[in-house]
């Protein structure tokens, strides 16, 4: 914003009276965390603790530190007492989550003896704060921004930048959050015999808890430009101390020793999940002999044995209730591994499967209408399940189903109501969490709406957010790029015609907007991916369906790739399918592949479905040929015996599962 605004600059140069007006001080980047801590020779202040966690250093701040961790405001305010009016602050931190009603100071501004808070950065529950106290206003002037996600236990820098009556935030380089003040900034706050406190509200009050990594304020204009873009956003940096480097000082070389503390956890077993509370926790994989860590989404490999796929071994026939349109594999912490399958007799109901002894087990069945799609989610220590059902008859209903710890089974938790269902996605936003359903089509009708839903954590439900008009909505696909969030959707059929536009949409101001539109022809699957920093979707073309002419099922789906000039996805590569209704990213070792659902190819469902393997310039190239028998879903897991494939048949009760073998 400042950017783009004319600032009105406190400081300028002009002639007054035949001198020249200085500013307050440096219009430089002031390194604030610097200057509590000691300088080179100097003992530690007690009780300082850095902190590796998540890959980067940070310091922890205890009591004692409370009152030390503070400088007097005319070591910076060398020419005159003034608080800048225009100014940006920048800081990197990463903050547990916080309760209700904490409030954490990053930096105050406290005049000495009095206690008043001159000015103060704090931090609470989804919210940050700019407090000030104005000369002559009578009380404190506050401005929140709020529903930030800082308190998410991750590493995030933000740019606050004030300028007259408006100030602007910007996250990780993200978008820009703009409040305009009822009063301007004022351009007087003396800071006279005042001290800053860095991680206090000054003495014990407003203690932070979190880790401090960069705290910098830059007088006269917006830090921004000096941080963004950049490859790592949440790290960005624009002055932190050298004991917080990547790679630090010697002690020998400063005669200082910090205390040190790096935030590691060890898990072995089976594939654990991984999500925000465990970001930073490690690992093990025995069998694998490899190590990961955890960054809040995926398992990063730390340590590898690398592995190579050798060939697909036929390991395991199962046989479900009936036909089985979808799976879904999860685990439930200290129970196992489970396997949802969605199966198309309403009368038998959908079976739920538990690995034991090296196969697939039944271990609850749960009754459901031609159950098209099972999605396994949790929200805080809640672990669920929802399906989509569909039925001919109004009204439809499909069911959110909670993990009962007691009873060991998932119990009927909230009905929603659907219009032939045929997927569920969940994610997460800035600590919120979501449900969307791809509502299919209401009767004859295929161009109608589906529904994003938002938790509520005070009712512990969820209700309808946001509507999204679809066109035969077969399937929603959630992914981030940086600090965005999209969603895309699979529209297979308006009324007419199977060649339609499927819709990318991302999350801007609190709801999703239109990004940009793909053309597919009979759209049942997406699937987002990255390799190498690149970031790729596939789509599943199934059949292309018009007015005019037979249906044509041998057609090509589609590889796109993220362009980070244009902003769009552009065609990467077309892939040779028959009626694809699934895609599957999946990794072995170094190696990335992706297997495709190859269902019907017009006379048979008696097909080979095909595994490809990324080749850089090459793209995907064939490297397996796996015979399935309407082949409608893809999954790929892993257990102490190793990793597999599972597809499930649409035509069949029999599905399979195939083991990697590698070498």
């Amino acid at each position: 914003m400042l950017a783009c605004r004319p600032l009105l600059f406190t400081w300028v140069l002009l002639a007054v009276r035949s001198h020249t007006w200085r500013p307050c001080t440096d219009l430089l980047p002031l390194d604030l965390l610097s200057r509590v801590l000691p300088r080179p020779g100097e003992a530690p202040p007690t009780q300082v603790q850095m902190v590796q966690s998540s890959g980067s250093r940070g310091l922890r701040l205890t009591n004692a530190m409370a009152t030390t961790l503070s400088f007097p405001a005319s070591q910076i305010f060398t020419n005159c007492d003034h608080f800048p009016a225009e100014f940006s602050l920048v800081a990197t931190m990463k903050i547990p989550r916080l309760r209700q009603k904490a409030n954490e100071y990053i930096l105050s501004v406290v005049k000495d003896g009095s206690d008043l808070l001159l000015l103060g950065l704090r931090v609470s529950e989804g919210r940050l704060h700019l407090v000030t106290t104005p000369p002559g206003f009578g009380g404190r002037s506050r401005i929140i921004f709020k529903d930030v996600g800082l308190d998410d236990n991750r590493w995030h820098t933000m740019v606050l930048a004030v300028s007259g009556q408006y100030a602007t935030l910007i996250i990780d380089c993200g978008l820009p959050l703009e409040l305009k003040q009822v009063r301007s900034f004022p351009n007087t706050l003396n800071t006279r015999g005042s001290r800053f406190f860095i991680g206090s509200r000054g003495r014990w009050r407003g203690r932070f808890s979190g880790l401090l990594r960069q705290l910098v304020l830059l007088p006269g204009s917006d830090a921004t430009p000096r941080l963004c873009p950049n490859s790592e956003p949440g790290l960005a940096e624009l002055s932190v101390p050298w004991v917080l480097k990547a790679t630090p000082v010697q002690p020998e070389q400063t005669g200082l020793v910090y205390p040190y503390e790096a935030e590691a956890r060890v898990t072995a077993g089976t594939h654990p999940p991984c999500s925000g509370p465990e970001q930073g926790q490690l690992w093990f994989d025995a069998q694998g002999r490899s190590l990961f860590i955890c960054d809040g989404l995926t398992w990063r490999t730390l340590l590898q044995n690398k592995e190579r796929l050798d060939y697909m071994e036929d390991y395991l026939d199962l046989y479900t209730r009936s036909e089985t349109f979808d799976i879904e594999v999860f685990s439930i912490p200290s129970e196992g591994l489970f396997m949802a399958a969605a199966n198309r007799n309403s009368r038998l109901g959908s079976g739920i499967y538990r690995w034991r002894e090296g196969s697939f087990q039944l271990f609850q069945n749960i009754s459901t209408q031609e159950a098209r799609s099972w999605k396994h989610f949790t929200i805080d220590d809640q672990i669920f399940l929802v399906v989509a059902n569909v039925r001919e008859a109004e009204p439809e209903l499909s069911f959110v189903y909670r993990w009962n710890w007691r009873r060991r089974r998932f119990l009927r938790y909230q009905t929603l109501e659907t219009h032939a269902a045929q997927d569920w996605e969940a994610f997460q936003i800035h600590n919120h969490n979501f449900l969307v359903v791809a509502n299919h089509r209401r009767g004859s009708d295929h161009n109608i709406h589906s529904v994003i839903y938002r938790w509520n954590p005070d009712t512990e439900l969820f209700e309808v957010n946001q509507t999204l008009s679809t066109s035969g909505a077969y399937d929603w696909e959630f992914f981030s790029v940086g600090p965005y969030h999209f969603l895309v959707v699979a529209n297979t059929f308006n009324n007419q015609t199977t060649t339609i536009s499927s819709t990318i949409y991302i999350w801007l101001d609190g709801c999703f907007r239109t990004f940009q539109n793909i053309t597919t022809v009979g759209a049942t699957d997406w699937e987002a991916f990255q390799i190498d920093g690149r970031f790729f979707l596939a789509v599943a073309n199934s059949q292309k369906v018009s007015s005019h002419g037979p249906s044509l099922y041998s057609i090509n789906s589609t590889v796109y790739e993220l362009n980070t000039l244009t902003q769009t996805f552009i065609r990467f590569q077309d892939v040779p399918t028959h009626s694809a209704l699934d895609w599957e990213f999946f990794t072995v070792g170094d190696e990335n592949f992706l297997v495709v659902a190859n269902s019907h190819d017009g006379t048979s469902y008696s097909l080979n479905s095909m595994v490809y393997r990324w080749q850089g310039y090459e793209g995907f190239v064939p490297v397996h040929s796996l015979p399935t028998f309407g082949c409608r879903d893809w999954e790929h897991f892993s257990t102490t015996e190793g990793a597999f494939l599972v597809y499930s048949s649409a035509t069949s009760r029999l599905s399979k599962v195939f083991k990697l073998r590698t070498y």
